[in-house]
């Protein structure tokens, strides 16, 4: 380990905190659906959008039809999706000549783009046209996430309302999150990349000379218009099967850096707008605290591993940190902290293949994910489901002190604590359920390139990536087959969807409740206390469900290890 590279992780936590505020406040604002700087300019195509659909902004809808919308349009993104992969071969903006995508990954891509997990079981260049990229691809980047930080929103509300019925208009939401913030920070962060050297083109390839004489075709396309919205949106799917270790995508320490912010960007500014719609900023803040902390123990245990290295290769006389799989224009610092952001906020961008790191390494991008990819989380997953944690340590907190759990103004009753229990349990019992049958039968055994318990982590991760909604791979497993690409299409759809439903049942209920004022008994839920609490049932709930597949995977893989066996 190095200065620098505390320096990087520490100063990348500085400029988040800073821009917590503003980037929240300027959501603060789509969220109570005031004018924003942007509407002279913007508002005339929000305006026009209603009308040519017919949607009445100011309809609000209870939690039911909140939610059928929601899984209407993602049906109808999903099936759209699925139909352009399946003729691409036939569509427009096909330089190079790509067949039709074969209908067990068609599947799997539009689930996967479709939750925003993107998740990729093919090379990217070699597999999708431009218009696939462009339509199929980059649109869902933006619905996916303008459909997270709605569903956010209609919690916020759920908390905020008093004895109300409603909880929003759907389409409203994702209108304005679309159009006032995912396009501009889109544009102005494409222009950035562009400016860096990221390609933007509908050209399909460039041939170049080698240094030995030899000719090479060059992939290209719309990269940096893909690349901002992947990475603002935590979508993850990259354009080149490289991800961000292609210099197309990633090409300096720069972009790394603003890569990684933008990963954060919107889900710290949640917090922020949180706190301000329930009228108490603090709360916002005590969440963000304690995301971070969970953050920063998990970066720094991923650090020190890839700075120690690899004793088997220290035996054999090679000194130093574990480069394998790494960029040298990034080193061990800047892929360890990506591989931390990646998997925290539910992203799945890589400049680094986890699957070379080391044991431990590895295994906390793992955790990061298996905890409900909470810690700073998606954009709106992770602070919704932040709140869900938050209710269960409410209501642990009230059996403590003995008396009736409350939390930020609404009383916490058997309904919350049964439908967040209900929300948790998906992980873990998807996760672990389609694992152990994918390292039992045939077809699952015949994905892992490694054996033993490396082999195991590979299977482990693909599944609690999937299910996470992260999309990220260990980059180990062959998963491009009917079995994986079936078996992982409906563990995403699960890991999204039965996550949301209990949720915005949730944000109903609430929504109906009274408001009531904090009294002398009440718990404190903005202190370090009430911090502390929220990691402890985090890491109680969220992670001691996985300790024994953990063991079984990377624990065990890191003391062969220290044996000198590697797999």
């Amino acid at each position: 380990m190095s200065l620098a590279g505390w320096a990087l992780i520490l100063v990348f936590i500085a400029i988040l905190l800073l821009l917590a505020k503003p980037m929240g406040a300027w959501m603060f604002a789509l969220y109570e659906g005031r004018r924003t700087p942007l509407h002279p300019l913007l508002g005339p195509v929000e305006t026009g959008f209603y009308r040519l659909s017919g949607v009445d902004p100011a309809a609000e809808q209870d939690w039911r039809r909140y939610a059928v919308h929601m899984i209407l349009f993602n049906l109808g993104l999903l099936l759209l999706t699925y139909l352009i992969l399946r003729t691409q071969a036939w569509l427009p903006f096909n330089p190079r000549g790509l067949p039709n995508v074969a209908p067990d990954l068609a599947f799997n891509t539009a689930v996967s783009f479709t939750t925003n997990t993107n998740w990729q079981s093919y090379a990217g260049e070699a597999t999708m046209s431009q218009l696939s990229q462009m339509v199929a691809l980059t649109v869902h980047n933006f619905t996916s996430a303008a459909t997270g930080i709605a569903l956010a929103f209609a919690l916020f509300r759920g908390f905020a309302r008093r004895e109300a019925a409603i909880i929003g208009n759907f389409w409203a939401d994702v209108t304005r999150i679309t159009l006032y913030l995912l396009l501009p920070l889109s544009v102005l962060f494409a222009v950035f990349l562009i400016a860096n050297g990221v390609p933007q083109t509908l050209a399909g390839s460039v041939d170049a000379t080698t240094v030995e004489g030899a000719r090479q075709s060059i992939a290209l396309g719309p990269v940096a218009s893909q690349e901002a919205i992947k990475l603002l949106g935590t979508n993850g799917g990259g354009f080149f099967n490289a991800n961000s270790a292609h210099p197309f995508e990633n090409p300096n320490a720069l972009t790394n850096l603003f890569q990684m912010l933008s990963i954060f960007l919107i889900a710290v500014g949640l917090t922020w707008t949180f706190g301000k719609a329930v009228g108490n900023p603090r709360q916002g803040w005590a969440i963000l605290a304690a995301m971070l902390i969970l953050f920063l123990v998990g970066t720094s245990v991923v650090y020190w591993q890839e700075a120690a290295g690899n004793p088997v290769l220290h035996g054999l006389g090679i000194p130093g940190g574990n480069m394998e799989g790494k960029e040298v224009r990034f080193g061990i610092a800047g892929s360890a902290l990506y591989a931390a952001v990646t998997t925290a906020a539910s992203c799945g961008a890589v400049n680094a293949m986890h699957d070379s790191f080391t044991a431990l390494g590895g295994m906390v991008p793992l955790i990061n994910m298996q905890l409900g990819e909470v810690v700073v989380g998606g954009v709106g997953a992770g602070v919704y489901g932040f709140l869900l944690f938050a209710i269960l340590a409410v209501f642990v907190a009230g059996l403590m002190v003995g008396r009736s759990p409350e939390y930020v103004g609404k009383k916490i009753e058997a309904r919350e604590v049964k439908l967040a229990v209900l929300a948790i349990a998906v992980l873990p019992l998807v996760i672990l359920g389609f694992t152990a049958l994918s390292a039992v039968l045939p077809a699952g055994l015949a994905g892992p390139l490694n054996k033993g318990p490396h082999g195991f982590s590979e299977i482990l991760y693909a599944f609690t990536s999937g299910v996470a909604n992260n999309g990220s791979a260990f980059a180990g497993l062959t998963a491009a087959t009917p079995w994986y690409d079936g078996l992982l299409g409906v563990a995403m759809w699960i890991g999204r969807f039965f996550v949301i439903i209990p949720m915005l049942a949730i944000a109903g209920s609430l929504a109906a409740k009274k408001y009531v004022p904090a009294g002398a008994g009440s718990f404190p839920t903005t202190g370090p206390l009430w911090i502390g609490l929220l990691v402890g049932i985090v890491l109680i709930v969220g992670g001691l469900t996985f300790l024994p597949s953990l063991a079984l995977g990377p624990i065990a893989d890191h003391l062969a290890m220290i044996r000198g066996q590697l797999f």
